[in-house]
């Protein structure tokens, strides 16, 4: 190891440092005095704040049964009945004549079943062919419906 190097990793690791740092901020959570709930990278001066406790979510690998996807362009929800985005999903659908199976989650056992085999974990869930889409947008469902 040589000179130069030793002095750029004396450069490079307060960076890293700084970065990692930055990953493990805290965030802060507290209620005015209307009820108002907020949440900041800074404890407020003016409330009392508690510190939550972040959770990171990725899914490094899933696997399922093959066999709970439609292929073609057959269009398949998972929903629940008191679901607001599987309710708008449902009325998108009518009013642009696009058929779809719904199955119920919490009516169905075996709705339940295919659901966790997807390792699904909310609301609707959407199938189309291959592709799925997690929640609703007008935009995201026209994107994997749309594609050939």
């Amino acid at each position: 190891m040589n000179l130069k190097s030793v002095k750029i990793n004396w450069i490079v690791l307060p960076i890293l440092l700084l970065s990692v740092a930055a990953v493990e901020a805290e965030i802060f959570r507290w209620t005015d005095e209307h009820g108002k709930v907020h949440f900041s990278d800074k404890q407020p001066a003016d409330a009392e704040a508690s510190e939550v406790k972040l959770r990171i979510n990725t899914i490094k690998s899933v696997s399922f049964d093959r066999s709970i996807f439609n292929f073609g362009k057959k269009v398949v929800i998972y929903s629940t009945e008191w679901c607001g985005y599987c309710d708008k999903a449902k009325r998108y659908f009518k009013r642009k004549k696009i058929r779809y199976t719904e199955y119920d989650i919490e009516k169905s056992n075996k709705a339940k079943r295919q659901y966790k085999k997807m390792g699904a974990t909310g609301v609707p869930v959407i199938l189309v062919g291959k592709r799925r889409m997690n929640g609703f947008s007008e935009a995201g469902f026209e994107k994997i419906y749309n594609k050939p």
